[in-house]
């Protein structure tokens, strides 16, 4: 009898345990507000072509900071983008964009063109837009 009770415990804990482990995950509640001022924070900066690499820089650091918001696995960025793969709807352009800041970060002598530069943005944007974040 005893052993019958020890058992519908464990079985009732294990329940609990898978549920809370496999339950869908809300979406963050992210504050538009905060990425739109600093999106257009940044905007402000790209009419130099130091301006625009900063402007890089930080729209992957706003991107990042959505990607933390919502949760997603990863100790790296690159990692989290892997997690928001099925959010994104232009993979490919926040990957492009992210590969640019690290190229940009990373690179000592590299020629941002403005027009790498406005790509990188719209998949930043977009990125950010598919987040909730804009």
């Amino acid at each position: 009898m005893i052993g019958f009770l020890v058992g519908i415990i464990v079985f009732g804990l294990l329940v609990l345990w898978l549920l809370a482990r496999f339950k869908p995950r809300q979406a963050a509640r992210i504050d538009q507000e905060y990425f739109q001022q600093k999106w257009a924070e940044l905007l402000l900066r790209v009419k130099t072509p130091e301006g625009m690499m900063l402007a890089v820089i930080d729209a992957d650091k706003l991107l990042d900071e959505a990607l933390k918001k919502h949760h997603l696995k990863g100790k790296t960025m690159g990692e989290r983008l892997v997690s928001a793969q099925r959010l994104l709807h232009d993979n490919d352009a926040v990957w492009f964009a992210h590969k640019l800041r690290n190229r940009l970060v990373h690179e000592p002598n590299v020629k941002l063109k403005q027009t790498e530069a406005k790509n990188a943005l719209a998949g930043f944007r977009q990125g950010l837009k598919d987040l909730g974040a804009l």
